[in-house]
């Protein structure tokens, strides 16, 4: 059995669905935001199984496991007080934690895994040590320190974690930005969260790996084509953005496959700029990162590979 953890609005798991279905393979599409409206049940001798729709899931019957996006726990209407709301999410999440732990090693990437690797500044010291080339960066909250960084050198500033807000419905990106030469920061303003920092690399274009076990597809963004994606490629709605799907020098891709290793990932969406000189730097890596909109502008065979690699995870 194969199980896909994640929510109802994830297009995303919609391509992982129709390869299994492609292939016949046994699935349960696990929307965690519905938990609290199915019956639950744990033994020691049997462990976990959630019913739901006139479906049931057995978790020792998973034999591999993607953890995908798992939406926020939805209690039912009749859950009105503040108390009772925080006591009955409690459970609820102590139930998904525990069954989640209950298939720790079949998972593409375990959310211990996933949450570990996205510590930037590990991201930034491990593809030092295995040689990658990386703009200079800091990560501070000292007003005084960033104004000396940034002095006399074209810099851009992104946030350490958390790059999207929900503000009510509408939800806010908080893009990577260009700052000016010499840009002087107050200290009351950044004091209250740390930034990154880093050298604002020329490009000649981006480029998104997408790293599956020892299969690595990459994608160049040609985010010069336009003033408003030359710094973020992600700004604007620019659905015209050309994508093409390009081999990497052999080494590019190696510390790729090493990176995604090392950080004990099966997964990962690295992301790299090809400079105006041809040298490859890289910016991060995201170990849960979206690659649907990929798969859809260059054909490359990314649910294939993914299921495949959960394939393989079930016979091992």
């Amino acid at each position: 059995m194969f199980l896909i953890l994640t929510n109802e609005k994830d297009i995303t798991s919609d391509y992982i669905v129709r390869e299994l279905e492609k292939r016949s393979l046994p699935y349960y599409r696990l929307n965690s935001e519905n938990l609290p409206n199915s019956k639950v049940s744990f033994t020691p001798d049997l462990g976990w199984k959630i019913s739901y729709n006139n479906k049931v899931l057995s978790f020792s019957d998973v034999t591999a496991a993607y953890f995908r996006r798992p939406g926020e726990i939805s209690l039912p209407a009749s859950v009105t007080g503040y108390d009772e709301q925080k006591y009955c999410l409690g459970e609820w999440n102590t139930v998904l934690l525990s069954a989640i732990n209950s298939i720790e090693n079949k998972w593409l990437n375990s959310p211990k895994a996933i949450y570990s690797a996205e510590d930037k500044a590990m991201q930034l010291s491990l593809a030092k040590e295995i040689d990658f080339n990386i703009p200079e960066s800091l990560i501070t909250n000292d007003a005084k320190l960033a104004s000396v960084f940034t002095n006399g050198q074209a810099c851009i500033a992104k946030p350490l974690k958390v790059a999207l807000l929900d503000e009510t419905e509408q939800e806010k990106v908080i893009f990577t930005n260009k700052l000016p030469r010499g840009q002087v920061f107050p200290d009351e303003t950044l004091s209250l969260a740390p930034i990154i920092l880093q050298t604002e690399i020329k490009k000649e274009c981006d480029i998104r790996v997408t790293v599956v076990g020892d299969n690595v597809f990459a994608t160049k963004i040609l985010s010069q084509s336009t003033e408003e994606t030359k710094v973020d490629w992600r700004r604007g709605e620019h659905v015209d953005l050309i994508h093409q799907a390009c081999i990497l020098p052999e080494e590019i891709e190696e510390k790729c496959i090493t990176l995604t290793r090392k950080l004990n990932l099966r997964f990962g969406a690295i992301d790299l700029i090809l400079d105006q000189q041809g040298v490859y730097w890289f910016l991060e890596i995201n170990p849960n990162g979206q690659w649907a909109w990929i798969e859809n502008r260059t054909q490359s065979p990314l649910s294939s590979s993914i299921v495949d690699e959960l394939e393989r995870i079930s016979n091992a």
